[in-house]
């Protein structure tokens, strides 16, 4: 797996791209010469030496004619011998000889326990035939020799076709190297320096100045979601100020009803739920993971207090099981946001019966027994706007969940939601590993 992967990168790089194109570029260059050579040059000398042979032959024929004399064998040098034969007379020529006609032919036979390549001429007139038998073997030693050390050209223009590849890839990469260094260097606070002025006005350049351009418009879009956040933060944190203030009041009047005391409750649970959305959801907008001793037992007791407010006539019960006590580093905000949606999905979906939160060491699980989730669903109930099957006939804009999802991507958390075999739906929110 890890050599694939060093496969992968390498494939990646502009840098090796560039090295192994360069180099297949001169290895291909070098190979098509040198097949281009071998075979010419064999071809043309084949050409050339076919056609003397075959004029040799011919003119010792006229020659003989000028100046009869009794058949004999001529040896012009080493390389060169001469028949010359009646066609009475061709018996006592090789066997493979006798029937040739007119050309040239090319023959390898074993000679004193060497192997003899040379090339026959033949010419055939009506009262004399020649042979012209012509040694080869020395050419195609040469012609060995001469492959040889083509493949040796082609081994070392090949070796300097990779040295030249990773010299000029390196020239090449040079801009683009240091504009990969200067991106690493921002520390990523404040307006970035500019690239395009340390580059020339080339396509790197260019580069630089997109980036430019690009870093301007996030700088600006950062420094407005900060001043967004900001005013977020006071213009929605002032408004439920006064509300909770003026619920405080209402509640500590003497002559308050029971009926009115609930209603009160229900506007103080609200409040807390819109102050911790809005700490979540900063949180979120930030990307900040914040700290905190959040007590996973006592988050779930005011949750369920508060959904028992709303169950109005509701037939359904909300228990806590007993479990042990667990503190996590994490915003109570934060924690509360994620399983208020979870116990409030719960309750929602659950027309009748029970719904059970268990606080275990590492994880929170509720358990409901209403219509329970198709599994198709499962993966899916996490996405931004997704509704499942059974939510037909619901409100909701389905974001509970995703902002679930991103508070455990911060966090590191793990969040899932599976079919209850007894019937209803478990969700689980792992959140210690």
């Amino acid at each position: 797996m890890a050599a694939e992967a060093k496969t992968r990168l390498f494939r990646r790089r502009l840098r090796s791209r560039i090295i192994a194109s360069l180099a297949a570029f001169g290895v291909g260059l070098t190979s098509l010469f040198a097949i281009a050579t071998f075979f010419l040059r064999g071809n043309i000398e084949n050409q050339l030496v076919d056609s003397w042979l075959a004029n040799e032959a011919a003119n010792f024929v006229e020659f003989k004619r000028e100046n009869p004399s009794p058949e004999a064998q001529y040896q012009f040098s080493r390389q060169i011998l001469i028949w010359v034969r009646s066609p009475r007379t061709i018996a006592n020529m090789p066997y493979e000889w006798q029937k040739l006609e007119t050309g040239v032919y090319d023959f390898s036979e074993e000679n004193e326990g060497e192997r003899l390549n040379y090339k026959l001429a033949v010419h055939r007139a009506n009262d004399i035939i020649s042979f012209l038998r012509y040694d080869y073997t020395q050419e195609t030693l040469s012609e060995r020799n001469l492959l040889l050390s083509l493949l040796g050209a082609i081994l070392v223009f090949s070796v300097l076709a990779v040295l030249l590849g990773i010299w000029s890839s390196s020239r090449v990469m040079q801009p683009v190297a240091d504009l990969v260094t200067r991106l690493k260097s921002f520390a990523g606070g404040g307006q970035p320096e500019a690239l395009a002025p340390y580059f020339a006005d080339d396509e790197v350049g260019q580069l630089a100045a997109a980036f430019d351009d690009y870093s301007a418009k996030l700088t600006e879009l950062v420094k407005r979601d900060r001043e967004f956040n900001a005013d977020v933060s006071h213009e929605l944190r002032t408004p439920l100020a006064v509300i909770r203030g003026a619920t405080e009041l209402m509640q500590a009047q003497p002559d308050l009803n029971d009926k009115s005391a609930l209603r009160l409750a229900r506007i103080e649970r609200a409040v807390a739920q819109c102050s911790d959305l809005i700490d979540a959801l900063l949180t979120l907008s930030r990307s900040e993971r914040g700290h905190g001793a959040a007590d996973l037992r006592k988050i779930v007791e005011q949750l369920i207090d508060t959904h028992r407010l709303a169950l109005r006539n509701k037939p359904v019960t909300l228990q806590l099981e007993d479990g042990p006590h667990v503190v996590i580093d994490a915003p109570e905000s934060v924690v509360s946001v994620a399983l208020n949606n979870l116990v409030g999905n719960a309750v929602k979906y659950t027309s009748e019966g029970a719904v059970r939160v268990r606080v275990l060491r590492d994880r929170v699980e509720i358990i409901d027994n209403g219509p329970g989730i198709d599994p198709e669903d499962a993966r899916q109930l996490f996405e931004r706007g997704f509704r499942g099957k059974s939510s037909l006939g619901s409100k909701g804009a389905g974001i509970g969940l995703a902002i679930v999802t991103r508070l455990c991507d911060l966090y590191g958390w793990e969040v899932s939601l599976a079919p209850n075999p007894e019937g209803g739906a478990i969700a689980t929110l792992r959140l210690l590993r």
